[in-house]
């Protein structure tokens, strides 16, 4: 590697250009020390292989390599690490998308400022560490996916409380990928070699939750023919996490706090401690606030739960991912076929309000993949697959009611919808829109006469 360090400002001494060629290529993560305007001065072979695609890097601007981007992060959409570490004046670590040899991936920087004495910076280190929890482009892998303000806003606390120990509890709408984030944060953390036990606080009936949790001694009570350990016998070492935490009993919340605060517990007929070492992360789409206020829910336990609060957002809330999401879906729910959404059905697909998040999206996938026998699917093939729920949903025996649902439209007007929407198609004959709609040209001209007479 050819290091070009040269310290041209006024005090500062040149950077030992052979021993800091030797440091930086034994660092097995990316590395790259560039200056104040941006310029890479110096790289490590891990970072040339993931992103210098064959050339040199030196001379060229960090935004450029990493972002392809002619300016800086913070002119982009992104937060830069240099500029916030210039008026913080220490060490800075962000979230970014960059454009790898693999493709488009988030990863974690670190950015540390180097000081000639009591002066400004004149040199700033960045390690890139992948965050492989997550993607920034579609896959067939099970992953936290999207590109949007408010899912980066989430993947940053995600990255940022995974490798500590603190209590996380996800927050968010039903179907917004709760259980997918409680095992982002399980990987990305220092137990991820150890087991990720979920519990469905929902599913368990009250005279059962006890025993499940903690496990039983034999004789315990009719039926317990063995001893048997609990879930958090069998997280020991690694995280436990208690999905829609809202519906545990008001009789078991203060034994979860008992075990969370003095990480001990009881298995049930038995009289000897036992010590539990987990990481707790916890799940649920309740408004917990509300709960205690209602004296629904200890405030204890709250407290103890929301060390580190997450909110997950609704798809409404990150419709520019629909797009990305849509074709990862495809590739889980319909696999072997190499299936496309025209333009006017992902239009089609925004305009829906999806209350049901990311999990009614993948139901419209699926049921759309099935409508369809060729390898496009089309916005009337989009649209009936949404009438699918129209009147099917009913408020949740979960004595609360429920938001009301936006009301679904009928199927001609959501054809009407994905034929306006395919009309502002540019450079389009009637017969081609025809094709794109999966309808004859006839048809067509019969539905744009009698839009022509509303």
């Amino acid at each position: 590697m050819n290091t070009t360090v040269n310290a041209t400002e006024e005090g500062a001494a040149p950077a030992p250009a052979a021993l800091l060629d030797a440091w930086l290529e034994s660092l097995p993560e990316p590395h790259i020390l560039f200056d104040r305007s941006y310029r890479i001065v110096a790289a490590n072979g891990a970072y040339r292989q993931q992103y210098g695609q064959g050339g040199s890097v030196l001379g060229r601007t960090c935004h450029a390599v990493s972002h392809h981007s002619a300016v800086p992060c913070d002119q982009a959409g992104e937060s830069c690490p240099l500029a916030r570490s210039l008026v913080s004046g220490q060490r800075e670590r962000v979230l970014h998308l960059h454009h790898t040899r693999s493709g488009r991936e988030y990863v974690q920087i670190e950015l540390t400022p180097l000081r000639a004495g009591a002066g400004e910076p004149l040199y700033f280190l960045e390690r890139m560490e992948p965050l492989r929890i997550a993607q920034g482009a579609g896959t067939d892998a099970p992953a936290m996916l999207g590109r949007a303000p408010a899912f980066r806003a989430a993947l940053e606390l995600i990255a940022r409380v995974a490798p500590s120990q603190a209590s996380v509890l996800l927050l968010g709408e039903s179907g917004t990928g709760k259980e997918l984030a409680a095992r982002a944060v399980h990987e990305a953390s220092t137990r991820a070699a150890r087991p990720l036990v979920a519990v469905d606080c929902a599913s368990l009936p009250e005279s059962l939750f006890e025993s499940e949790l903690f496990g039983h001694e034999k004789g315990a009570f009719t039926g317990a023919h063995a001893a048997r350990a609990g879930l958090v016998e069998a997280a020991h070492g690694g995280t436990l996490f208690l999905d829609e935490v809202g519906d545990i009993p008001l009789t078991m919340q203060v034994k979860l706090l008992r075990l969370l605060e003095s990480g001990t517990y009881r298995r049930v007929g038995q009289s000897e401690l036992r010590r539990a070492d987990i990481r707790l992360v916890a799940a649920t789409h309740r408004d917990l606030g509300a709960m205690v206020r209602a004296g629904q829910f200890r405030q204890d336990l709250y407290y103890r739960l929301s060390t580190f609060p997450i909110t997950l957002p609704a798809l409404r809330e990150r419709a520019p991912d629909i797009p990305l999401l849509a074709e990862s879906l495809l590739q889980r729910v319909a696999p072997g076929r190499r299936l496309t959404l025209a333009p006017a059905a992902l239009r089609c697909l925004a305009q829906h309000p999806f209350p049901g998040n990311v999990r009614e999206l993948r139901n419209v996938l699926e049921r759309a993949a099935l409508l369809t026998d060729g390898d496009t699917i089309t916005a009337a093939t989009v649209a009936r697959a949404l009438t699918f729920d129209q009147g099917g949903l009913q408020p949740a025996a979960t004595g609360q009611t429920p938001a009301p649902a936006p009301a679904a439209p009928d199927l001609r007007s959501l054809q009407d919808a994905a034929l306006r929407s395919a009309l502002q198609t540019p450079g389009r004959t009637r017969r081609e829109l025809a094709a794109a709609l999966g309808i004859s040209p006839r048809t067509l001209y019969r539905k744009l006469r009698s839009m022509q007479k509303q």
